[in-house]
């Protein structure tokens, strides 16, 4: 199965030009809805978040709401418009968002606090080689915490069982591109640098994988 990501289920399949991780390209059709004098104020809606992602030639990001909302769309014309070049991971922000056909969408640049950023020399690299043989069956296991900044996180087989370290690495190599708290998966894991260690990894309705209902 391709990529479980959040962003690929809210807004749909990928079109024609989507990224490599299923993210659909918006740069070509982005609704700004014109300039920020034709957008009622009464239609705005203020809220603080932390940049998820930015990547500057494809002309988007996505802003992870403190809310719990779903991720909203961060456009560069919005940046440049409102003084800003790019949007770095971890980036601390306040937008004034409006609502669009596929989602929430930020409007306008309130603030942004780069104090908390992770600028990209300090990003995990692109491609960690991460080698781990596996003991166990695929199991069903939950999302314990998961960093995409930091590139690993826990998961769990259930009280009482060794937490399951897994890399970003692992991640992109099944074709996914984060994990959320919560998140049931299917794993095998054996021992590694790490203690036990993912070693495969599928969503729960990957191949092979069983039903969440």
């Amino acid at each position: 199965m391709g990529s479980d990501s959040f962003e690929s289920k809210r807004f749909g399949p990928p079109a024609a030009g989507a990224s490599r991780t299923g993210q659909p390209d918006f740069s070509a059709n982005v609704d700004l809805g014109g300039l920020p004098g034709e957008v009622p104020a009464a239609n705005l809606v203020e809220l603080r978040g932390v940049i998820k992602w930015f990547d500057a030639s494809k002309g988007y990001g996505f802003i992870v709401p403190d809310n719990g909302w779903p991720d909203i769309l961060l456009h560069v014309t919005v940046l440049r418009r409102d003084g800003f070049q790019t949007a770095y991971e971890g980036a601390r922000i306040v937008v004034e968002c409006v609502q669009r056909q596929k989602g929430y969408q930020a409007f306008r640049i309130v603030s942004m606090d780069e104090s908390t950023a992770i600028h990209p020399a300090q990003m995990l690299p692109p491609r960690t080689h991460v080698s781990v043989t596996p003991t166990s069956g695929l199991e069903r296991a939950q999302v314990k915490w998961f960093n995409r900044l930091r590139g690993f996180g826990f998961l769990t087989c259930g009280e009482g069982t060794p937490d399951i370290f897994v890399h970003m690495e692992t991640l992109r190599r099944y074709g996914m591109t984060e994990l959320r708290p919560g998140q049931y998966v299917l794993v095998r894991y054996g021992p590694g640098s790490k203690g036990m260690m993912a070693a495969e990894i599928q969503p729960e309705t990957g191949p092979g994988g069983l039903s969440s209902h």
